[in-house]
């Protein structure tokens, strides 16, 4: 059974949700909201909140102290 439901949203987003749902093969604007929100709800997130936090942090204490000089550099560092 599925229920109906009403959302509101400015005409700018609604017009690039409708231009993204095109060019990503949606049928629709709905097919495309719907699949947001099976994406939320059902599938694992690519890396947690705590997880961004430490790479953000690694980051940055990498860039303070110089610890790599290349993108290459850190990647031989990371292996």
């Amino acid at each position: 059974m599925s229920t109906q439901i009403n959302i509101r949203m400015s005409s700018n987003l609604l017009e690039n949700a409708k231009e993204y749902a095109e060019n990503m093969g949606f049928a629709n604007v709905q097919d495309f909201i719907r699949e947001i929100v099976r994406e939320k709800l059902f599938e694992e997130p690519r890396i947690s909140k705590e997880e961004f936090a430490l790479v953000s942090n690694l980051i940055k204490v990498s860039e303070d102290k110089k610890l790599y000089g290349t993108e290459d550099d850190l990647l031989n560092k990371l292996s």
